[in-house]
C-alpha cells in the first residue's frame, strides 16, 4: 500500500507540503525531457535493466527509461507528483512502476536494481544523504551502475536551480567519501546552460557521476 510519513525528515520543514504545493502548479515543474545527463549515459545500461529512480517527481527520468525498454520503478515523496506520474504514463502507454514513498521509508532490499537513477536528489541535508546513498549501493547488484547528476557549491552564485543551501550541495570528494567502494567511470565537476521546466533553467553548476558497484 502506497504510504508517506506526515512529516519525514529533509531540508524543509514539511517537506510532502512543499513539493505538493510546488507539483500542483499547471504543467511539469521540471518539464517533458529527461534530464540530459542521464540521457548522455543510459547507453551503459544493459538492455531490459531493472531501474530505480529516486525521488523523480512528475516521471520524467522514469519514462524516458521505460521508453529505452527498461523495466522501471521509480518512487517520490509526493502524492501529487505520483499521480500527475501515473497519468503521464498512461498517455504515453508507457509502462512504470510509480510508488509513494519519502526516502527514509523505502525498501532498500539488497542487490535488487541493475542501475538507480538519483538526479537532483538534493531535498536531503547530510544525514539523510548519508543514508540514501547507503541504501542506494545496497540495493544495486553487483556489478550495477549508479547515475547521479547535482548542483555543486558554485550554485549558489549562478541561483539557476538548486536548494539554496551549501550543505545540500555536491562535489566530487563527497560522493567519493560516500561510496568508498565505487568503481568511478565518470566523475566530474563542470558548467552547462541547462532547461528543465521553470525550476532548473540557465547556466547551471554540476557534477555527473557514474560508478560501478564491483562485482
Amino acid at each position: 500500500m502506497d504510504s508517506a510519513p506526515q512529516n519525514p525528515p529533509s531540508g524543509f520543514d514539511d517537506p510532502r507540503s512543499h513539493w505538493d504545493q510546488r507539483f500542483a502548479r499547471p504543467g511539469l515543474l521540471f518539464g517533458e525531457q529527461p534530464n540530459r545527463y542521464l540521457a548522455s549515459q543510459a547507453h551503459r545500461l544493459a538492455p531490459g535493466s531493472r531501474v530505480l529512480s529516486v525521488a523523480d517527481g512528475e516521471g520524467r527520468n522514469a519514462l524516458y527509461l521505460a521508453s529505452l525498454g527498461h523495466q522501471v520503478c521509480a518512487f517520490d515523496l509526493s502524492p501529487v507528483a505520483v499521480a500527475k506520474a501515473r497519468e503521464w504514463a498512461a498517455q504515453r502507454g508507457l509502462q512504470v512502476d510509480f510508488r509513494l514513498s519519502a526516502v527514509d521509508d523505502w525498501d532498500w532490499t539488497p542487490e535488487q536494481w541493475d542501475a538507480v537513477a538519483a538526479i537532483f536528489v538534493q531535498f536531503a541535508d547530510p544525514p539523510m544523504r548519508q543514508r540514501m546513498f547507503a541504501g542506494i549501493w545496497r540495493s544495486l547488484r553487483p556489478g550495477g551502475l549508479l547515475v547521479v547528476q547535482g548542483y555543486t557549491a558554485r550554485q549558489l552564485e549562478l541561483r539557476t536551480g538548486g536548494p539554496g543551501k551549501l550543505a545540500h550541495l555536491y562535489h566530487a570528494d563527497m560522493l567519493r567519501g560516500l561510496l568508498p567502494q565505487a568503481q568511478w567511470l565518470e566523475l566530474r565537476e563542470y558548467e552547462d546552460d541547462i532547461a528543465e521546466g521553470s525550476a532548473h533553467l540557465g547556466h547551471s553548476a554540476l557534477l555527473g557521476a557514474v560508478a560501478r558497484k564491483p562485482a
